[in-house]
């Protein structure tokens, strides 16, 4: 199978994936305890006033009455409208204002822990059963045992209240004007407008997030590197290598690392996944105003259309990375496309 007809076959697989999670997350939101219209109203106890926004929402309706008008609202690219969180606000452009501020903290960490993780690792089987691996295994330990809310919460306490050396909420120095919008990405556009000192105290505002979320993604990476390499390091081909007089170094990261890289990939890729769902939790401790919080927000008051917008928009971004995580796969081990 070629490489093309391989990346049909994936898409084509993706839709019922993602046709199920609008379906799924319509009927679930409505079983959510929480009224939108009472946080609308923000509690006011009109009974007209509650009885016509009830009538406005679609609400009053059969639920699969609601669900086929939610639906064709979908794709005509109208996901509705936000009735708590910011009321009457578009949801597409309430979710793309903040979405920009989780890709970032998504990146950074993966980036971060990508690259660290297969270097301990790699390290780390390197030196199997001394103490440069004894040390690497038990940091590893301890970031797969720790949640990453409660090492986040632990970070904003002692990092940032106790001995205050970053700061323990938001992503910005309120001192600070936004940069002209372009992007949406707070980087890219104060490096486009020329207000450089915007990104370095935007990074300094995410250095705990960022630790939180990658030293833990980091701890699986380095663990399953390690795994990999150990496996690799016992094949034929390695010993023939070696017994060729190849220098170790060479042996490690131009024989052994290229072919424990493969199984490593797929675990990168999940853990970009779990690293998503992390999110969730830092931006909430950490007040980022992330896709993450606006969740579990609407899930509080009960905003429908934020709810499903998220759920599909997080989804999607998880089917995503899995197609990125299976052509990288392909590329490295063409046997899977058959």
């Amino acid at each position: 199978m070629s490489l093309i007809k391989f990346i049909i076959k994936r898409i084509i697989a993706i839709i019922p994936v993602l046709a199920g999670v609008l379906i799924l997350t319509f009927f679930l939101s409505r079983m959510m305890p929480g009224d939108p219209v009472l946080g609308y109203l923000r509690g006011a106890g009109n009974p007209n006033l509650y009885r016509y926004y009830y009538h406005q929402l679609w609400l009053d309706r059969p639920i699969f009455v609601q669900f086929f008008k939610y639906i064709s609202d979908v794709f005509s690219g109208n996901w509705g409208y936000s009735v708590s969180i910011m009321m009457g606000q578009d949801v597409w452009s309430l979710i793309m204002l903040r979405l920009p501020r989780t890709i970032d903290i998504a990146i950074f960490s993966i980036l971060i822990a990508g690259f660290l993780g297969i270097k301990t690792g790699v390290l780390s089987a390197k030196y199997r059963n001394k103490p440069q691996d004894t040390i690497l295994r038990f940091v590893a330990l301890i970031g797969v045992s720790i949640p990453v809310f409660y090492m986040g919460v632990m970070l904003q306490y002692s990092l940032g209240y106790v001995i205050p050396i970053f700061p323990a909420v938001g992503f910005k120095n309120i001192e600070y004007s936004d940069p002209e919008f372009i992007s949406g990405f707070r980087i890219i556009d104060a490096f486009l407008t020329g207000k450089i000192y915007i990104i370095f105290d935007y990074l300094y505002h995410l250095i705990l997030p960022i630790f939180c979320l990658s030293f833990i993604t980091l701890a699986g990476i380095t663990r399953h590197t390690r795994s990999s390499m150990l496996e690799v390091l016992e094949q034929d081909f390695i010993r023939t290598a070696r017994a060729k007089g190849c220098k170790e170094k060479d042996v490690i990261h131009k024989h052994a690392l290229r072919n424990a890289l493969i199984p490593t990939t797929t675990i990168i890729g999940l853990s970009m996944t779990e690293l998503l769902a992390g999110t969730v939790l830092i931006e909430y401790t950490f007040s980022l105003k992330g896709i993450g919080q606006l969740l579990v927000n609407a899930i509080f008051v009960a905003d429908y259309w934020v709810i499903n917008a998220l759920v599909f928009i997080i989804s999607f971004i998880f089917v995503f990375i899995n197609l990125v995580v299976d052509l990288l796969y392909a590329i490295l081990d063409p046997r899977i496309r058959y």
